[in-house]
């Protein structure tokens, strides 16, 4: 890899990423089987994106902020997969110091605009349930604006963040123990000082988890509390089932950054890791799009309609 020479240290320009596996068998089935995931991903979530953009019945804000949850899906996988897919064709995988830089600002951005708009559809299904004779005014148009305002916002700072670790100097070995640039190995590597950029990144991602598991959680809690008073049983299955499929999204998505950024680092090994990252990281995002369209009868239905239109035009 290039590099350039500072005084008595050489400075590194570019990473060497390590595979999953070496094995060229199993390269080769990996390769097809996140080539697939990833077609299936952009495929999916395109589709909820124009979907709900030319469906009449589905402007409502929960769509809205599905539409925005499938655009950051396909933001975070193609972070990631193309880069990797590249990777098993090739013996040496290398990447960029501005391409590293790019990859983990770009996961980062994009996780964390995520983690809001999970946060904010629970609040919708609150409001929803909770509130229902104030949902218009609740979640107005202005409301999502600023919704959607935090969820960027947010993405933005926290990436930022994450960029003092280029702030460091590296100019030793420069093989970042896994199969994408992420932080915690990319500083492992550095020659500087890491206590500050090894804790401002953990710090801001864990803050951003921990507030949006509240207002998740405090969403749900209510929403819980609503549902348990109410006297019919068809009722109660009404409202819960409007909200089975944000809880099935939530659930393995949070879990998965839990185990990554919250948990200490000296819990669980690299390969651990490597194997949650790809759960995380590309099979996530090609489920949300599945579990959306197969257990909400509203996109069933427009997608039946407008299947039926072009067939029948």
């Amino acid at each position: 890899m290039e590099s350039l020479v500072d005084g008595n240290h050489t400075a590194v320009t570019g990473f060497i990423l390590l595979d999953l596996t070496e094995d060229p068998t199993l390269r080769v089935i990996l390769l097809i089987v996140f080539l697939f995931i990833c077609l299936v991903t952009l495929f999916g979530n395109l589709c909820t994106i124009i979907l709900i953009r030319i469906s009449s019945q589905l402007h409502h804000p929960m769509y809205f902020f599905l539409s925005h949850l499938a655009l950051a899906d396909i933001g975070f996988s193609s972070s990631i997969t193309p880069n990797m897919l590249v990777n098993f064709l090739v013996e040496r995988h290398t990447i960029s110091y501005l391409g590293c830089a790019i990859q983990i600002c770009s996961t980062v951005f994009f996780g964390t605009v995520e983690c809001f708009v999970l946060a904010a559809m629970a609040y919708d299904r609150f409001v929803a349930i909770c509130n229902t004779l104030l949902y218009s005014t609740k979640m107005s148009t202005q409301v999502c604006v600023h919704l959607f305002s935090v969820a960027y916002v947010g993405g933005f700072l926290n990436a930022s963040s994450f960029t003092i670790s280029f702030s460091l100097f590296f100019c030793g070995p420069n093989g970042v123990n896994h199969f994408f640039c992420d932080s915690a190995p990319l500083v492992k590597l550095s020659c500087s000082d890491v206590s500050i950029p090894a804790v401002v990144p953990s710090f801001s991602a864990g803050s951003i988890i921990v507030i949006t598991v509240f207002v998740i959680a405090i969403s749900y809690i209510y929403i819980l509390i609503t549902i348990l008073k109410m006297c019919s049983t068809e009722g109660r299955h009404k409202a819960f089932s409007t909200c089975t499929s944000h809880l099935t999204a939530v659930t393995p998505f949070y879990g998965t950054i839990t185990f990554i950024y919250v948990l200490p680092k000296s819990s669980y090994s690299t390969d651990q890791n490597k194997v949650v990252s790809v759960f995380y990281m590309v099979v996530i995002p090609m489920l949300n799009p599945l579990i959306y369209s197969l257990r909400n009868n509203e996109i069933k239905g427009a997608l039946k309609r407008q299947l039926d239109r072009k067939i029948f035009s």
